[in-house]
Order: C-alpha cells, then structure tokens, then sequence
C-alpha cells in the first residue's frame, strides 16, 4: 500500500505542476501579451507558446506514463494502446497547429526563421516526435509485424520518448526566455527591462519552474521499475483496493524485474503481448 500511495503522490505532484504550467501561460498571454487570434500577428504567434506547453510539456507528459496508472491496469491493452496512441496524435495536432502560428507570424513580420537554438532544438523535437509516432502505429498497432520487429523496438521506443520529451522541456525554457528577453529589452517600449524584473517576468520564470519541475515528475514515475505494468494481467477477485492496486504494484515489480534479467529463458521466449506492453510506458 506504501508504494500505491507513493505513486499517487507522485502523480498528483505532476498533475499540479502541469495545471499550474497551462493556468501560467494563458494568463501570460491573455492578460500581458495581448490575447490570442488568428490574425498573422502577435496574438496568433500567443497560440505558439499556449500549444506548445499544454500539448508538447502536459499532454505529451501524461501520454508517457498512462500504461503506469494502475487504474487502467484492468482494461484491455488493445484500449490502452488506442488512448496512448489517441493522446500522441492530438499532441502532434496541436503542435502543428502551433508552428504554423509562429511561421505565419515571422513571414508576415519578415522575422527570419530558425535562426536561434531555440527553433533548432524545438524543430528536432517534433520532428523526432513524428517519426516517433509513425513508427509506434506501424510496429505496434498493426497486427502483421513480426514479433522480433517489436522486441528489437521496445527499448528503442521507450528511451526515444522520454528523450523527446526532455528536448520539449529543454526548447520550452530556452524559447520563454528567449520571448521576454525579445519583449522585455531595455529602450523598448516597456516600463521596465527584463533585467528589473517585471511582474511579466517574474509569471513567465514561474512559468519556466513549473514546466522543468513537472518534467522532473513525468521522469521519475516512467523510470521506476516498481510502478511498471504488469506485464501479465493479475487474475483477482477481490474489489479492495490493496487487491486491485499494491498486489498488482508489487507483482509487475517482480514480473519486470524477471523478463529484465538477459539469460532468462522467459525473456527469450517473450511473448507477442508482454512486447506490446512493454513497448510502451
């Protein structure tokens, strides 16, 4: 039950931190910068910033550690593989939708493109993301791949998504900063520089803690080996909550740890649907 509740503090940690991440940026936008439109201006470059951490930092976030939450350990993995698969794609969709932003404004302000690291790291990202997804629906979801595609796959899949997201947090921070160092410099028309440290600035930094700190979560729950899914589905009768929850805690922990150990004839012998489950988080 400890470790249950461990989880579930962890969980609620990260849940915190990306609410508070979203709540920040739509009051960055809507009360300092403006509001938002579709109008090629500034107010359609605020989607950029908005889309990108409620779908790149939060969205994509939870998206890494769905197969984690005990509650969904009972449903079919079929269903589980369609919400992380669903979760991924309306991802993708808002962040093309905030790149176009941001392409259509620097055209029609003649702004250069992809000139700062900023772009470069967030540019990689998605693109890495993309095939990231194609991927993951061709090997995974459809039936006819073959076994040792998905096994050769799975650690693949599983450490280019957490390094995925750590490059979203990594282009997140470089480009707030880089947005108030652009909006905020001195002989400008602001009432004080970037360097005073404005109440804009000091949200937007705030903003900046809550995205590396609710990275920091999302990285600790996908990592721990003790709050894996089960790798076999538990037959269990009981409706407590310790049967539903820690007994199944406990016994992926031991599953995992056995299918890890190289020389095992279990992992030679892996099956099709321990591959589907442990491609993903």
């Amino acid at each position: 039950m400890e470790k249950f509740r461990q989880f579930v503090a962890f969980l609620l940690a990260a849940l915190l931190m990306g609410i508070l991440s979203i709540v920040t940026v739509l009051i960055w936008v809507l009360n300092w910068r403006g509001g938002l439109a579709w109008d090629a201006g500034l107010l359609e470059f605020n989607w950029h910033p908005v889309l990108s951490t409620t779908g790149f930092i939060v969205l994509n976030g939870f998206a890494l550690i769905i197969y984690r939450l005990p509650w969904t350990w009972n449903l079919s993995k079929p269903l589980m593989k369609n919400i992380h698969a669903f979760l991924n794609i309306t991802t993708f969709t808002l962040m093309v939708i905030s790149l176009v932003a941001v392409f259509d404004f620097h055209n029609s302000k003649k702004i250069p493109n992809m000139y700062s690291l900023h772009s470069w790291v967030g540019l990689a990202a998605i693109i890495m993301y993309t095939l990231q997804i194609v991927l993951g629906l061709c090997i995974f979801l459809l039936p006819f791949t073959p076994m040792y595609i998905k096994t050769f796959y799975m650690s693949i899949h599983v450490f280019a998504g957490l390094f995925i997201f750590g490059m979203g947090i990594i282009a997140a921070e470089m480009g707030i900063t880089e947005k108030l160092i652009f909006t905020l410099r001195s002989g400008s028309n602001v009432t004080l520089s970037y360097s005073q440290s404005p109440p804009e600035a000091i949200l937007v930094n705030a903003l900046g803690i809550f995205i590396l700190v609710f990275g920091g979560y999302i990285f600790w729950i996908a990592t721990q080996p003790e709050w894996k899914r089960p790798l076999e589905q538990v037959t269990d009768n009981t409706n407590t909550e310790e049967g539903s929850t820690l007994n199944k805690t406990n016994t992926s922990a031991e599953i995992g740890m056995d299918c890890a150990l190289e020389n095992t004839p279990r992992l030679r012998q892996i099956n099709l649907d321990d591959v589907d489950q442990r491609a993903t988080f």
